[in-house]
């Protein structure tokens, strides 16, 4: 399995290294651009060095400084390091802060905007409201005092004007899911107001998508876990972290299912961050009962009752790629008739009203019925991927995004000119006998 790690346990030197390593290959950050720190039991803090590669960065790198003053290290505290001190005088809730300058929020910056959590369902319980602080010179007691000055307001994000992002987080799994959630939020946007405009939820809709009640599955009395199952366990967990690595999936949101035997499924559980996810998270439902001492997905119900209904599904992806989250967001149909693989691999992708994966199951259920569809969109929540074997369903996703993406980059230079009705009829018949 690929290596993933779960930095719950780490020091706090390796688990700046780890976060900072997964943002650089992300491309959210550049060799010498955006700093963390963590803020120990004792009062010190251990914060990224100033001037070293942030993509070969090891634990040796990163300097500590003592509550007294004192510093402790090869090289010296990252030049931003008084405006991390600045956050966590004024807000002691917040134990780890990351600084960096991801492309989209560098964008609200230089435009002197904030981005509107309210496009997708989950990022206002995330990202909270979003603090704005003016220009000052990077490294200078002013800015440290503005930045200060906004996390006293109550916020745990702040867009910096020309400059970048900087949020806080409970420890550095939190700030992450929060700078990661955000920046998928400004991508939204943009590419949303590239393709026809951005539709926002309101309170309201969010309201009532937080305080959804949980359809909980009773216990099983008695597990079991037999080589097959654990394999499955084993599929899951590659997915999910390859999906986060390509940007696929962010760590507030993502599901994924795969059916083991009959009806009985594994899925992915909730409130977990994706990228740490490992193979006890994975939650088994069999005979309509969950694994004892596991909650899984909310949206599990929905999982059942496909695989109750449709034999030949045996994997379902749940996600939010940014591109066709674009689409999700700016309620405009996604047209996969682009080039023969789209339309091979997908048909067509309806799109669904927000709250449909949360009412009627029967909605979707006879959506995807029709003409045995493998994908759909739901407005401003996610897009919904099924097939046959877990990594068909990874790759219909996949090329999803990847049309959703080209849709969106031809929006500037031109209209699509998709596949007439006759190459589709050719397509349907030498390709979907």
């Amino acid at each position: 399995m690929d290596t993933i790690i779960n930095t719950k346990l780490m020091h706090p030197r390796d688990q700046i290294v780890a976060i900072i390593s997964r943002i650089y290959e992300r491309s959210l950050t550049t060799t010498s651009g955006g700093n963390i720190s963590i803020i120990d039991e004792n009062g010190d803090i251990w914060v990224t060095p100033g001037a070293v590669d942030k993509g070969s960065l090891q634990a040796s790198d990163i300097m500590l400084v003592k509550r007294d003053g004192t510093v402790v290290g090869k090289h010296k505290p990252s030049s931003e390091y008084p405006f991390h001190k600045a956050i966590f005088a004024s807000r002691p809730d917040i134990k780890a802060i990351i600084h960096a300058h991801p492309p989209a929020l560098v964008s609200f910056s230089i435009i002197r905007n904030t981005p509107n959590p309210n496009v997708i369902s989950q990022a206002r319980h995330i990202c909270g409201p979003i603090g704005y602080a003016t220009y000052e010179v990077p490294g200078s007691r002013e800015l440290g005092q503005r930045i200060g000055a906004e996390f006293v307001k109550g916020y745990k994000a702040v867009i910096m004007e020309n400059h970048g992002t900087v949020v806080g987080g409970s420890d550095i799994n939190d700030a992450f899911q929060r700078f990661e959630t955000l920046e998928f939020c400004a991508r939204t946007i943009i590419y949303g107001q590239m393709i026809g405009g951005v539709k926002y939820l309101d309170d309201r809709q969010i309201q009532e998508f937080e305080a959804q009640s949980m359809r909980m599955l009773p216990e099983m009395a008695h597990v079991e876990y037999p080589s097959d199952e654990r394999q499955i366990r084993t599929e899951i967990c590659r997915i999910v972290h390859r999906a986060c690595r390509q940007g696929l999936m962010v760590s507030s949101y993502g599901t994924v299912s795969v059916r083991w035997q009959g009806n009985d499924f594994l899925i992915t559980p909730t409130n977990f961050i994706r990228w740490n996810m490992e193979l006890d998270d994975v939650v088994q439902i069999r005979d309509g009962h969950r694994e004892p001492g596991k909650t899984p997905s909310r949206i599990t119900w929905l999982h059942q009752e496909i695989y109750n209904r449709f034999p030949h599904i045996n994997s379902i992806i749940l996600t939010q790629p940014p591109y066709l989250m674009a689409f999700g967001a700016s309620h405009c149909p996604l047209d996969v008739r682009t080039i023969p693989e789209s339309w091979i691999f997908l048909q067509d992708v309806p799109l669904m009203p927000f709250g449909t994966q949360f009412r009627d199951k029967t909605e979707i259920l006879d959506k995807l019925s029709e003409g045995k569809m493998p994908a759909l969109m739901i407005e401003n929540d996610s897009v919904l991927v099924t097939g046959d074997r877990l990594l068909q369903t990874f790759d219909r996703l996949e090329v999803a995004e990847f049309s959703a993406k080209s849709l969106v980059l031809a929006s500037s230079v031109g209209q699509l000119q998709p596949i007439n009705q006759q190459q589709i009829e050719d397509l349907r018949k030498v390709f979907l006998k």
